[in-house]
């Protein structure tokens, strides 16, 4: 499924993929689902950065998206980026997660980045496994820093060099 930048108009489809993971796994850590309003401003905020935000569309309209921005904010930080991949859930297990990292991996080096990294739930098997398909390691595993569905959630940090 070919990649291309997001418009404006890709944001229903983004906003309905982003709520539906926070509603139905522990993806992404947060409760409450956001607004339009909140993924426009997002969007906005990553386009003043020149940092890429891209989606695979189907008949269905919004596949997946895939976007990246700052590890952390300090100036140091800023060759390390950290990235955000979600897919709608009947598009999954067909490959398109990992099309969206690698063309992330190729956005980050045409940047200038040296490092992309990618914050894990510790129980989402599928995801740590394409991250170590894709050249991936783990960096770090961070126990109980998260709590959501009445339960502790571990985080992994997964890192991969951009330079090769």
């Amino acid at each position: 499924m070919p990649l291309r930048p997001a418009t404006e108009a890709d944001l229903p489809g983004i906003l309905a993929i982003y709520n539906d993971v926070i509603a139905t796994s522990t993806a992404v850590y947060s409760e409450a689902p956001v607004t339009l309003a909140n993924r426009q401003e997002w969007f906005e905020g990553r386009k003043a950065q020149g940092f890429p935000v891209l989606v695979a569309e189907d008949a269905q309209g919004v596949a997946g998206f895939a976007s990246f921005g700052d590890f952390r904010v300090w100036p140091c930080y800023r060759y390390s980026i950290e990235h955000s991949v979600h897919v709608r859930a009947d598009a999954r297990g067909k490959g398109l997660g990992g099309d969206m990292i690698r063309a992330l991996i190729n956005e980050g080096r045409a940047m200038g980045k040296h490092t992309i990294i990618g914050g894990i739930d510790a129980g989402n098997a599928a995801s740590i496994a394409l991250h170590e398909k894709l050249g991936f390691t783990k960096a770090a595993h961070l126990s109980e820093v998260g709590f959501k569905f009445g339960r502790w959630l571990d985080l992994v940090f997964m890192q991969r060099g951009l330079a090769s």
